[in-house]
């Protein structure tokens, strides 16, 4: 029992003895590993880079301010997918105007006041447009609009964070133009709707006409969202028009075009100069529409000269997003968008902060070749190339008939 004790006693000395020595080997083992530095956070991604929308997302305006927004996102889109602006992801934060003018001010106010945007983007008509203009020159913060025509906007008053990407020049020149070379109408009616933007477009219209000798026969207005126009045909058929231009929206025209055929008024050429260079107006007509006549800045197919490989990379990659084609609205976001983001590039790139105001500095820098135009702006923020081109369905295509340097078919 003894010997049992004295064995087993020295059993757990030389137990003990072994673990000891394995510790002296380990510890030595460990003394020749480098000590690495605890792991830390990782580095912080660098913050996006935000900037704001407003549209009429609802609204009698959404189908248009909807197109608007696509293109900015299909803008953006690209940017991020090349890995942001010097490694900065672009962030849209966009506001639904209900296509009211008391809506569009609230939500500028909570884009600037509350997210902090760095600048401003879309906006489809003037009355939109205006008011968010101003409390964006209010907070220093430049304000690209999408779609804006009114002159005063840029001509009447000095605001130099306000730029738009088209204007009404634009339009009504080419119309001009094309009316007194081409059509050679001998009566002539305009009607528009009450409206900043379509009064404007009709009153510089008609000026115009007159000093090249084309006397306007009929003049006159209509409310916004208006059903019957019968008045106005019967006097265009006793009037013996035989061009009518007609400076409403889709839905006017829709209205309008369907009452001509209805009551048979003898119109030669109707010319919408907004609204009937669309997929979706010829859709909604049908046959009806074979013959009339619109204007675009831009459409699949009708581009400026040496852009077509650009323009068709556009129309590819905006179907693998959206899954549709685009059109000339959605153009019009997209080239808004593009200038926003090359003036923050151009700021980012330089040694200044990345401020409103040295956003707003440098677009007055931007030149950008696009499929639209060549977005360059002048000292009021107007673009200084965009010109339309009119535009005839044919066969259910929209085909540029004017002027001849971006025409693809002829008159018929």
């Amino acid at each position: 029992m003894q010997a049992e004790e004295e064995i087993g006693v020295a059993g757990k000395t030389r137990g003990n003895r072994s673990a000891w020595s394995a510790t002296l080997r380990i510890v030595a083992l460990l003394c020749c590993v480098p000590i690495l530095p605890a792991p830390g956070p990782l580095p912080a991604q660098p913050p996006p880079i935000r900037i704001g929308e407003i549209d009429p997302l609802t609204g009698k305006l959404a189908k248009h301010g909807a197109e608007i927004h696509e293109g900015i996102v299909q803008a953006l889109g690209e940017v991020n997918d090349r890995g942001g602006i010097l490694g900065r992801r672009v962030e849209l934060v966009f506001r639904d105007d209900q296509s009211q003018p008391e809506t569009a001010i609230n939500q500028a106010e909570d884009l600037l006041y509350r997210e902090k945007v760095l600048g401003l983007v879309g906006g489809y008509v003037d009355s939109l447009v205006a008011p968010v203009s101003e409390i964006a020159a209010k907070h220093r913060i430049p304000y690209v609009a999408s779609a804006s025509l009114q002159h005063s906007l840029t001509q009447d008053r000095h605001n130099p964070f306000f730029f738009r990407v088209a204007h009404l020049d634009g339009i009504v020149r080419p119309l001009c133009a094309f009316v007194v070379e081409e059509l050679k109408a001998k009566s002539l009616a305009i009607l528009y709707s009450a409206t900043p933007g379509s009064s404007e477009l009709g009153e510089e219209l008609r000026s115009c006409l007159i000093a090249a000798h084309l006397p306007v026969t009929l003049f006159e207005k209509f409310r916004p969202g208006s059903h019957d126009f019968s008045a106005f045909l019967l006097k265009a058929r006793q009037a013996n028009v035989d061009t009518l231009i007609c400076g409403g929206f889709l839905p006017d025209h829709l209205m309008l075009v369907r009452q001509l055929r209805e009551q048979r008024v003898p119109i030669r050429h109707y010319i919408g100069p907004w609204g009937v260079a669309y997929a979706s107006f010829i859709e909604e007509l049908g046959p009806a529409s074979e013959g009339l006549l619109g204007m675009c800045a831009w459409n699949p197919g009708i581009t400026r000269s040496g852009t077509e490989e650009q323009s068709e990379a556009f129309v590819k990659a905006f179907r693998e997003r959206f899954k549709k084609t685009p059109n000339s609205t959605t153009m019009h976001g997209y080239a808004s968008a593009r200038a926003l983001l090359a003036a923050i590039e151009m700021v980012a790139s330089g040694s200044r902060s990345l401020t409103g105001e040295e956003v707003a500095r440098q677009l007055r820098n931007v030149d950008i070749a696009l499929p639209m135009e060549r977005l360059v702006f002048d000292e009021k923020g107007d673009p200084r190339d965009y010109h339309q081109v009119i535009v005839q369905i044919q066969k259910g295509k929209m085909v540029a008939v004017y002027p001849p340097d971006r025409a693809t078919g002829k008159l018929e």
